[in-house]
């Protein structure tokens, strides 16, 4: 069972209770809902999930008007084609929470709530545009605890340990993608949000500390230091620490034998 309706929330505010998930969504003006003791304000760009059972309070100032989405919690019959999609969107409903909506569903809300008010008796649109609402708030949800769990897999101190252990050879991102455990173009998105800055150039920077570093701290000759940093030549590593770090290693290894 998926119902939907339009409706403004009282003024002096109410409390219930039901047998059914439910969803609301702003769409004009604004409203206050407190789920199990957890308050949220709804505007125009903002819904909140409540369980079935889940005790609610709710009111609205005199401008609002509200999307309520409602589910019926029994699951269909595991042999039914609805089943699989049922399952995905349950989880959407494992506890209150207040969903922040990007422009492409908002958009998607205020779409639909002109077509209730254009059609107000076309029960059949209705149903079919509050499921297109509830599948895509759904998805958003499981994709974004999907990334949080993407996020979490990734640690930069992992990667650059395993640049260190192979750092005499060429390195590619497909090796570091595959020691996260995660596709290329996925481990490149991540890791650029948890770094700050793109696979390649964390390579590189940490070829360039590790170059530094042996440069100030030993005797080997530049040409060994590029060799053991998986630089192509001594050029090569010239050019990268003059480019990248404004030195050449002549200075860093005039600079120790200083020190």
């Amino acid at each position: 069972m998926l119902n939907a309706k339009l409706l403004k929330l009282p003024i002096a505010a109410h409390q219930h209770r039901h047998e059914h998930h439910q969803i609301v969504i702003g769409v004009r003006g604004e409203a206050e809902l407190s789920v199990g003791g957890t308050g949220a304000h709804l505007d125009t760009w903002k819904a909140c999930v409540v369980p079935t059972e889940a005790s609610h309070d709710y009111c609205g100032d005199d401008q609002n008007h509200v999307l309520v989405i409602n589910l019926d919690p029994l699951t269909p019959a595991i042999n039914t084609p609805a089943h699989a999609d049922y399952e995905r969107m349950m989880r959407f409903f494992e506890k209150p929470r207040t969903l922040q909506m990007d422009s492409r569903l908002q958009g998607l809300v205020q779409f639909t709530a002109g077509e209730f008010d254009r059609a107000p008796d076309n029960l059949t649109l209705q149903q079919h545009l509050a499921s297109s609402i509830l599948y895509c708030m759904a998805d958003r949800i499981v994709d974004r605890q999907v990334q949080s769990s993407s996020r979490a897999s990734i640690s930069p101190e992992v990667i650059r340990r395993y640049i260190l252990a192979n750092l005499h050879r060429k390195i590619t991102v497909e090796e570091m993608a595959s020691e996260a455990c995660l596709s290329v173009s996925r481990f490149h998105e991540v890791f650029r949000e948890v770094a700050g800055i793109t696979p390649h150039q964390f390579l590189l920077q940490t070829r360039l500390e590790q170059a530094a570093h042996l440069l100030a701290s030993s005797s080997l000759s530049v040409s060994e230091i590029s060799y053991r940093t998986g630089f192509s030549s001594q050029s090569a590593l010239t050019n990268a620490l003059r480019k990248y770090k404004g030195t050449t290693p002549s200075r860093l290894q005039i600079n120790e034998s200083v020190a």
